[in-house]
């Protein structure tokens, strides 16, 4: 399936010179949304994985429903202050500002392999912040799994590492 053609780009969004690659138009189609994940899920086949994690907010949209087809469970990352209970923290760089991600404290058990997703690897910031996250709670980063991936950022290089797969390629 082209997924190119389900994502609509919006040029100058969320400021001057960024070309914003919007999801929306591929989550509604339900034939090309489903495509996605079980093509994602089809490429993790035979990866030990024991859940999976994903970024606020579109990390939920592509990570929540890939665990859902491979049995696992899904962990939220979300900004600060948005998680209840005791939490670990870590700021990072987006490509157009700063922000800070929490985690459960008792979201990772030590040694459990951990795929981050998200709908979009950029500059690397996010996932990373992501990886450091789950590392910190003893968790094995086994990959990181994207719909999208701008490969002019080389967001790749900064994951230490860790192996990605993307399905669209910008």
């Amino acid at each position: 399936m082209d997924y190119k053609s389900y994502i609509r780009e919006i040029e100058n969004f969320p400021q001057p010179g960024i070309s914003f690659k919007d999801i929306t138009t591929l989550l509604k189609d339900g034939e090309a949304y489903r495509a996605v994940i079980a093509e994602l899920a089809k490429k993790l086949e035979g990866k030990q994985i024991d859940c999976i994690a994903g970024p606020e907010a579109r990390g939920f949209v592509i990570g929540a429903p890939l665990a859902v087809a491979l049995g696992i469970g899904f962990i939220p990352i979300r900004k600060s202050g948005k998680l209840p209970g005791q939490t670990i923290e870590a700021d990072y760089a987006l490509e157009y500002g700063n922000d800070k991600l929490a985690m459960h404290a008792d979201a990772i058990s030590p040694g459990q392999k951990v795929l981050i997703a998200d709908d979009l690897l950029a500059t690397g910031g996010t996932i990373a912040t992501s990886i450091n996250l789950v590392k910190q709670l003893g968790g094995e980063v086994i990959g990181a799994a994207f719909l999208i991936e701008l490969l002019e950022l080389n967001g790749r290089d900064k994951l230490d590492g860790v192996e990605v797969l993307s399905l669209v390629q910008y």
